[in-house]
């Protein structure tokens, strides 16, 4: 069930947010403010998380919270992977925590960390068992992205692709099994660690990988799962069919459900990373979706 939902992925990252659009995050602040209003009014006792945020930055919270916009979300998340991208230390973790605790009373969770096998799988292995350490009991949850490694034929997320060179090829290797579905050494330590640590796991659009997610899930012993419902995805045909096989076959878990991903058609830019040219759309999709999934 549905037990959280979120406004946005990495709001402060520009492969996810054009911010070049969007000077001092005005419209995204008013964005997730309407759509947080509008959750709470369809769904009174669902927790509304503000867009897991990377890199980890006080000083964006400080933003949001002068928009108002801690007054209308329950939670902050945040996303760190300091063995591929971030230039912190793993053991750092810790006081990246007390960064943002020391702006906000609000609860922090880490809705996305870990550590790709792109030099090795014995590095990914070491990273799990370090993140477990350093943030079970520390976070109301913890996700780790992700179960599955990124199939090659798909890209990833990011503004300059191939020109970032190993920052983004490190993408496709963040799964605990290949994309053949052979696991990878961290899969047997994951059991260790549940039901603590959950899964982030972000499924595309008919995604061939949804009914073998579930079993390994399963058979892992997670008990949190955060996932994604794409704005951009509801206006593809069939959209809302492929909606319903999704939420049924995770209908056992408790869900984190993040919202974003503008549709060209409705960006100030054809672009998914674009602000939205009227927020109330925004808002209207994150109502029918809790409407439908969690009403």
């Amino acid at each position: 069930m549905i037990e959280a939902v979120m406004f946005w992925n990495e709001p402060n990252n520009l492969s996810h947010w054009d911010f070049h659009l969007d000077p001092d995050w005005k419209i995204y602040a008013a964005m997730v403010n309407a759509a947080a209003t509008a959750v709470r009014a369809r769904r009174p006792g669902l927790l509304r998380v503000l867009g897991g945020i990377s890199p980890i930055d006080p000083d964006f919270i400080l933003n949001m919270k002068g928009k108002g916009v801690l007054d209308h979300v329950d939670i902050i998340a945040v996303h760190g992977f300091p063995l591929d991208w971030n230039h912190w230390s793993i053991d750092e973790w810790p006081e990246k925590l007390r960064e943002i605790k020391a702006v906000t009373d609000l609860p922090v969770w880490v809705s996305e960390v870990g550590v790709s096998t792109f030099g090795a799988e014995e590095v990914q292995e070491f990273g799990l068992k370090r993140t477990a350490e350093l943030l079970i009991g520390s976070a109301g949850r913890i996700h780790w992205y992700s179960l599955y490694d990124l199939p090659r034929a798909w890209p990833a997320t990011t503004r300059h692709r191939e020109a970032e060179g190993s920052s983004y090829y490190r993408h496709f290797y963040m799964g605990l099994i290949k994309e053949d579905g052979r696991p990878k050494m961290a899969l047997s330590r994951f059991m260790d660690y549940t039901p603590d640590i959950g899964i982030c796991q972000w499924f595309h659009y008919e995604d061939h990988r949804l009914d073998g997610a579930v079993r390994w899930l399963k058979k892992l012993g997670v008990k949190k799962l955060r996932t994604g419902l794409s704005w951009a995805d509801s206006l593809r045909p069939n959209a809302l069919s492929w909606f319903d096989r999704q939420m049924k076959a995770l209908d056992d878990f408790d869900l984190t459900v993040t919202f974003c991903f503008t549709p060209d058609i409705k960006g100030i830019q054809s672009n998914h990373t674009s602000p939205p040219g009227r927020i109330e759309e925004f808002a209207e999709f994150c109502d029918s979706m809790v409407k439908r999934y969690a009403g």
